[in-house]
């Protein structure tokens, strides 16, 4: 039960926000694409498929963050006593883990087409490369966004088995909402990072956030627009999009106290709510 309980920590499998954050674009993909005048059979299955592999995919990734940061985590209040930080696992266990998670992700991404097989294994090198990049580099967080919105194209292929502008342009938004909620998290630990040498946008533009979110939260909502124009959606798809929009700019920047750690993380969590009002508006786009 020991084993069970630092294997549970080690996923972060109690703190769901972190795999809904990769399940929801691969959800807004799949809808986006899917033709429901259909059979709804092939849509919950890709469906559960997807949100099986985000569980998985984000496992095996704390893993390997915790082993390539252990010795940074011991260093930050909020992550000492984190598994491998504390050396209640060894590193050795941990790539253990990372392999089984792998192998158990790699059979549920067999069961879509060859097309998506192929561009999921062509990203995995981007899937693990996070820890790394904030070493290097003040933008990190731009690499995870690169890695946590993949699904959404991976989603549209699965169906459609070819690519498109639609899918690409929605990326490429999603990766900015994936920068703005990141540096709102990296807002909880800015003071240790700077201690101990981590880069990453929340130290960038610690002098101005909220200018930086809203360019950021600003890009990702013309996508939806676009998305919506491209789909030729009727006009309750942007009257509905007033509630994503609130839930950004006023909830999220507007309220944001970046110097407490406890409202970063409200914040942060909240766009698992956000995730699911996008999700709402494009299955309100596609069926009225």
């Amino acid at each position: 039960m020991n084993q069970l309980k630092l294997f549970i920590d080690l996923t972060r499998l109690k703190k769901p926000i972190g795999f809904m954050l990769l399940f929801w674009p691969c959800i807004w993909g799949l809808t986006l694409v899917y033709d429901f005048s259909s059979s709804l059979n092939n849509y919950f299955f890709f469906g559960l498929l997807f949100l099986t592999g985000s569980i998985l995919m984000r496992s095996a990734g704390c893993i390997v963050n915790d082993i390539v940061d252990r010795n940074f985590d011991k260093k930050v209040e909020r992550t000492k006593n984190r598994p491998i930080a504390s050396g209640k696992v060894s590193v050795k266990l941990g790539i253990f883990y990372t392999c089984v998670l792998c192998i158990l992700a790699f059979l549920v991404l067999i069961n879509f087409n060859y097309y998506t097989v192929i561009m999921a294994l062509i990203s995995m090198p981007l899937a693990f490369s996070y820890p790394l990049m904030k070493r290097i580099t003040y933008w990190p967080q731009l690499f995870l966004g690169i890695t946590f919105n993949y699904g959404l194209v991976l989603a549209w292929i699965s169906i459609a088995n070819e690519i498109s502008i639609i899918p690409i342009i929605f990326y490429l938004g999603a990766i900015f909402w994936t920068l703005g909620y990141d540096t709102i998290y990296g807002f909880q630990d800015i003071k240790d990072d700077e201690i101990i040498g981590v880069k990453s946008t929340s130290i960038k533009f610690k002098s101005d956030p909220k200018k930086f979110l809203f360019i950021s939260y600003s890009l990702f909502l013309a996508s939806l627009v676009l998305i919506g124009v491209l789909m030729n959606f009727k006009n309750i798809y942007f009257l509905f999009m007033l509630l994503p929009i609130y839930h950004l700019l006023a909830f999220q920047i507007k309220k944001l106290d970046p110097s407490v750690p406890n409202d970063c993380l409200l914040k942060f969590k909240s766009n698992n709510f956000f995730g699911f009002l996008v999700f709402i508006n494009i299955l309100i786009g596609k069926l009225i």
